[in-house]
């Protein structure tokens, strides 16, 4: 029985080999020295959900500026407003 819960674990990862900078490699290492995650491959997944939840909300933002200009609600265009707001984001 463990031997098959261990195959359907498996199954679910993807094993990949990917190379990091050294900075990036460092900073990794310090997450996991920290305590903060268990492995490297905790860190890369976590980063990439985050990455997926602000896609998702990059999406719903792109949406609702395609309706706005479309309504006619404002002069800019969504790549001009898009700009602003990552110009804000970035201080």
């Amino acid at each position: 029985m463990f031997g098959v819960i261990l195959h359907q674990i498996d199954s679910i990862m993807a094993r990949q080999s990917i190379s990091f900078t050294e900075p990036n490699d460092e900073w990794l290492k310090l997450q996991v020295d920290n305590k903060e995650y268990s492995s490297k491959s905790e860190v890369v997944n976590d980063l990439i959900r985050q990455a997926r939840k602000q896609q998702v909300q990059v999406d719903w933002i792109r949406a609702k500026l395609d309706k706005a200009e479309a309504s006619g609600f404002t002069d800019e265009t969504k790549e001009q407003i898009l700009k602003q707001s990552q110009s804000l984001l970035n201080g």
